[in-house]
């Protein structure tokens, strides 16, 4: 009986949940490839790729960031058939494939000549700019209809847990599918017969077509149950800053985001990780290369840890709160990445660990803890967000799932600018590239450095962002008083 009077099914839940999946390839395959598409492409036309791409891509981001308040704004404006939400999510679906497309497409910029340098780097500005603000209009509504999906908590938390075990998944399968792509060009054409160039390209229009298709099912089989009309102004960007100095709830997810934002770090910099800590291994028969074929390899075990902590810790946070959870799990990841740091860094220049199949199994079982401590940063932060909106209605009479969802679609944009900028500079330091992976000794120092960019980081990043949810007051004793309030 309590089934049938669920707005938000399990079913449903689960639909939203694949869409996510849809939209988090994308976003997946940018974020472990881009810079290794331009290390395999570009760095022997210019060594200094990495720098390059860490300044370009952190000014594209950041202009980017322009575009959420004016997006935030337009879907708040908006009256359209379908909800405030919805109509957004089949908007939004074929400019960011299309895109994520683009960018993985060769172009011999070195047969320009002179002008080869600049017409790479403003290629690769002019279409990392506009992904990102394609990925605000995919971002912002796909996650902002978690709050609309159904007026009860606990069944949008019932989502959220989907979503986040989703979300977990789809941003480690695209190195499995640049593996599967691989060995079926291998196939067809046989091995290596074909340049990197194909690989990178047939796995972005797997991408259009398997991403497009599982992000539109939120369009065709979710619905708006909470009534959400039109804001009664629209927003700017002082009207979004005065809503992160009035809203002190908002502020928090702001800063735990902005603060935290090594988190994924080891997401941005994975591949690179994996070419000066492990190299080429030797499995049951066959060599494999962590940077081309076996990209997926090393995180296996952090993606299989990642899901279980995904789906525990919503019931951590059910009988601990999202302020307890969160600091917990934060602590948590500083205290066994800072081990792990230090551990790598005393063991000896010519001990197996330091590359090869030990080095594989040493950084597999790291990735196995970190990934299930660091878990909790993408479950929490939504949970947060959608309960704001209910805790602004009771609080102001007004819902504003735009403007609110908005600013966390820029804090998470203001994050990733901050940790690929602060990744690939680190990487760029250490003095990792293809050419120096090519000759298969990788220095001790750059192995080093390449360690605590990949978990170090995050750790000390997780630690300090949780500061800020020492002062969040939306426990479970405000979310039933609220409710109750506004339901009657």
């Amino acid at each position: 009986m309590k089934q049938e009077n669920k707005i938000l099914t399990t079913k449903k839940a689960l639909i939203y949940a694949v869409g996510i999946f849809g939209v988090q390839l994308f976003i997946g395959y940018m974020n472990s490839f881009q810079t290794e598409f331009y290390n395999k492409m570009y760095s022997g036309f210019d060594s200094n790729i990495f720098y390059a791409s860490a300044v370009i891509i952190f000014a594209a981001k950041l202009i980017s960031c322009i575009f959420d308040p004016l997006i935030g704004a337009m879907i708040d404006k908006s009256n359209l058939k379908g909800g405030k939400m919805r109509p957004w999510v089949l908007r939004s679906a074929f400019p960011l494939a299309i895109l994520t497309t683009l960018i993985f497409i060769y172009i011999p910029f070195d047969s320009f000549g002179p002008s080869g340098k600049p017409l790479l780097y403003a290629y690769i500005t002019l279409t990392t700019v506009l992904w990102n603000i394609a990925m605000s209009f995919a971002d912002i509504p796909s996650q902002g209809m978690l709050s609309l999906l159904s007026p009860d908590a606990e069944e949008r938390n019932v989502a959220a847990s989907f979503s986040n075990i989703a979300k977990s998944v789809a941003l480690a399968v695209p190195g499995v599918f640049v593996t599967v792509i691989m060995l079926l060009l291998n196939l067809i054409k046989g091995e290596g017969n074909y340049p990197d160039k194909e690989y990178y390209l047939v796995t972005a229009l797997v991408m259009l077509v398997l991403g497009t298709f599982l992000y539109l099912l939120i369009y065709f089989f979710n619905r708006e149950t909470v009534p959400s009309g039109q804001s009664a102004s629209s927003v700017s960007f002082k009207e979004m800053f005065t809503e992160i100095k009035t809203n002190k709830m908002i502020l928090i997810v702001f800063l735990i985001y902005i603060l935290g934002f090594a988190r994924t770090m080891p997401l941005i910099v994975c591949v690179q990780a994996n070419g000066a800590l492990i190299g080429k291994v030797s499995l049951l028969g066959m060599t494999m290369d962590t940077t081309a074929d076996a990209t997926w390899l090393p995180g296996l075990l952090g993606g299989l840890s990642g899901i279980i902590g995904i789906s525990i810790v919503p019931l951590i946070n059910k009988k601990l709160g999202e302020k307890k959870t969160y600091i917990g799990f934060s602590v948590a990841t500083f205290i066994f990445t800072a081990a792990c740091c230090i551990f790598y860094w005393l063991v000896p220049a010519d001990s197996a660990l330091r590359y090869g199949n030990a080095a594989l199994f040493m950084v597999m079982i790291m990735q196995f803890f970190s990934s299930f401590f660091m878990s909790a940063n993408t479950y929490i932060p939504l949970v947060m967000t959608a309960d704001i909106v209910d805790w602004q209605l009771w609080k102001t009479g007004k819902r504003k799932e735009g403007v609110n969802f908005a600013i966390l679609s820029m804090a998470i944009k203001l994050s990733n600018a901050l940790c690929v900028a602060a990744g690939l500079l680190m990487i760029a330091v250490s003095g990792y590239t293809q050419v120096v992976y090519e000759t298969g000794s990788i220095p001790l120092r750059t192995q080093n450095i390449v360690m605590f960019a990949f978990l170090g980081f995050a750790g000390v990043s997780s630690l300090i962002s949780a500061v800020p949810m020492l002062f969040y007051k939306i426990d479970e004793k405000t979310k039933k008083q609220m409710h109750e309030e506004v339901s009657v």
